[in-house]
């Protein structure tokens, strides 16, 4: 009996991080999209991946989230796992904005009083381009991580935060210059976060690093913007 009362206690107690929940849901062009759900605050976040990675990859950073307060749906953009839709067998013209704003929208239904967005590489482009596409305030931050919009920076209707290493390369070459222009015409609220090194999107947590990226993203979901 004491045994059951420590398990009940722990699932109650605030920031516990609750098992998680697999989600579907469709989207505005008749997609339908997968996704991890955890925790229950009012405040929610969309964790959206790279190329690399899916849904399951983002637990360490959805728990860490969790016990912060957020709720949290990790998905999985058309292509990926069982998630599917219009262009998902072409990866470089694939409407992924529509993943991440169908996943927004999901949260505020369950009851998130503001949604925010992570998304690493082509999922923070997805992010950037879903807060262009968005109602006003529908997206109350974005985070991209070694990635910028796709759609001009200006049309953002969310605060936004860069991070990106100063190494950071593709075949086309350093990502820095080209993220740094999206960033200087976005609007206010605003920051660029430059970081030792050359890892990649969401290979920054596998990195020594990964403790003040993450701290660097809870503080600016919980509206700090350093000057």
């Amino acid at each position: 009996m004491q045994q059951l009362l420590a398990i009940a206690a722990l699932l109650f107690w605030p920031g516990f991080a609750l098992a998680q929940q697999t989600v579907s849901f469709p989207t505005e062009d008749g997609g339908v999209i997968f996704a991890d759900m955890y925790g229950s605050g009012d405040r929610g976040v969309v964790l959206a991946h790279g190329g690399r990675f899916n849904k399951e990859s983002w637990k360490p950073q959805a728990e860490r989230l969790t016990a912060a307060g957020f709720r949290v749906l990790a998905i999985d953009f058309r292509g990926y796992g069982m998630s599917h839709g219009p262009g998902d067998k072409d990866f470089f013209h694939a409407p992924f904005q529509f993943d991440v704003l169908a996943a927004v929208r999901y949260l505020r239904a369950a009851g998130a009083k503001s949604v925010s967005v992570v998304g690493g590489s082509f999922g923070g482009s997805a992010a950037g381009d879903a807060s262009i596409a968005s109602r006003p305030g529908e997206i109350e931050r974005i985070v991209m991580l070694g990635g910028a919009p796709n759609g001009p920076a200006e049309k953002l209707k969310s605060a936004s935060l860069f991070i990106v290493a100063r190494d950071d390369a593709n075949d086309d070459g350093l990502r820095l210059p080209g993220i740094r222009r999206q960033f200087e015409t976005a609007p206010e609220p605003k920051r660029l976060i430059v970081l030792d090194g050359s890892a990649h999107a969401q290979f920054l947590f596998q990195t020594d690093l990964a403790g003040r990226v993450m701290q660097e993203i809870l503080d600016f979901l919980n509206g700090k913007v350093p000057e």
